[in-house]
């Protein structure tokens, strides 16, 4: 699976990299067929509260999945969008297997 990270007008860590990687990584134990994950990490209006946005797009079973939430936190953010992504996940696997 092919991994993009994008840091929009910051440098991101590696350890926030490292979290993502690990993350991004358990989303092969609900589809075995990713190709390709690009997440996407923005700060909003700096110095404010709920101002980290993290954008995860998923190239998996013949589709694209997208997730975007905002939080106080990177993780908290990226965490948020994995949750959606394996409801959608689940919601195309029992799509397919319904035909």
């Amino acid at each position: 699976m092919e991994l993009k990270i994008q840091s929009i007008h910051f440098e991101s860590t590696e350890k926030l990299e490292l979290f993502i990687q690990k993350k991004v990584d358990k989303l092969e134990k609900f589809c075995d067929n990713v190709k390709k994950t690009e997440v996407s990490l923005k700060v909003l209006k700096p110095e404010t509260a709920m101002n980290k946005q993290a954008g995860v797009r998923l190239l998996a079973m013949n589709t694209e999945m997208y997730a975007e939430k905002i939080a106080d936190t990177f993780e908290e953010a990226i965490d948020a969008c994995l949750e959606a992504l394996v409801k959608q996940i689940e919601k195309a696997k029992a799509k397919v297997q319904a035909k």
